[in-house]
């Protein structure tokens, strides 16, 4: 047995339940969306129709699921929901399931912090659900939100039939004009059960969180925490958010407690390295070890996927 899978073996004892989803993410939306990021549709009307039925919106869905995993597709927006990206972030889409089956989009500028409106219409889409072989089509109607102006809208509402409701969702929307340019859009929802997911850490309080940051034991040492600048993890990151990556890629770092993509941004000196996590409740239980520990730990380039 490898001194990586020894190690995992003993982290097994201070894994606690997983807190909803994760930290800094909105459980409620379930959302794990991409863009296409093409540049505007030069078609009409009826030909963005006809190709749409014939199978554009299967091929959008395949695009957006490719590239789910980007660090920009996982932003989450002021509503709780996913950043979609119109023509190269010109303009932005926040996309939000709930769970009563409503699927909201917000139109943003390409500051994703700010309202744009657009042109009221009735937007086309296409869902299908994880292990159908067919989509269906879904009406998304404007819902214009105060201080929008006459014939324009800043938020588009579709209900899903109550078979999809709670499923994995592939969601294509072939046409949404802007300004006089067309753009589409494709994303992936569906809310997934919590045993789906790899085990979060339970957020630790204040006071727990000062004793374990700040008192050295172990492999955990004085000189680490100056190098950390005498604070604790979510003191070091507060306002920063975490943006899981379930999927990382062949060479990509992994969180040495969850085993998703590590974020460069969630690094921590423990026993004289660097280690880079996926979010700070990681971080607490990865130091939580060291201090228990008195053999070396694995090396932060052996947490590669």
């Amino acid at each position: 047995m490898t001194l990586r899978n020894k190690f995992f073996l003993s982290l097994l004892p201070v894994t606690v339940v997983a807190i909803s989803l994760f930290a800094g993410c909105n459980p409620e939306t379930g959302v794990s969306s991409a863009v296409t990021g093409n540049p505007p549709m030069k078609t009409t009307d009826a030909e963005s129709t006809d190709r749409s039925e014939a199978g554009i919106a299967s091929a959008t869905s395949t695009n957006a699921s490719a590239e789910s995993n980007t660090e920009h597709g996982h932003k989450s927006g002021a509503h709780g929901g996913i950043m979609v990206s119109l023509g190269r972030d010109s303009y932005h889409i926040e996309a939000v399931v709930d769970s009563e089956g409503s699927i909201r989009l917000y139109t943003l500028g390409k500051d994703e912090t700010r309202v744009s409106e657009v042109e009221s219409q009735t937007l086309k889409g296409f869902i299908k659900a994880d292990g159908d072989a067919e989509s269906q089509s879904i009406s998304f109607e404007p819902s214009p939100q105060e201080g929008d102006s006459e014939k324009m809208t800043s938020l588009f509402i579709g209900k899903l039939p109550s078979e999809f409701v709670g499923r994995k969702l592939d969601v294509t929307i072939p046409n949404i004009r802007i300004a006089g340019e067309r753009f589409r859009l494709g994303f992936q929802s569906g809310q997934e059960s919590h045993g789906d997911l790899p085990e979060m850490p339970d957020k630790l309080a204040a006071s727990e969180e000062q004793d374990l940051y700040l008192t050295p034991g172990g492999r955990y040492t004085s000189a680490d925490i100056a190098a950390n600048g005498n604070v604790t993890a979510t003191q070091k990151f507060k306002g920063v958010k975490s943006a899981h990556d379930m999927n990382p890629k062949e060479g990509d770092r992994i969180c040495p407690i969850t085993e998703t993509k590590a974020n460069p941004k969630f690094t921590w000196m423990i026993d004289g390295k660097p280690y880079q996590f996926c979010c700070p409740p990681c971080i607490d239980e990865f130091v939580k070890t060291a201090k228990a520990a008195s053999d070396p730990l694995p090396e932060p380039d052996s947490f590669m996927k």
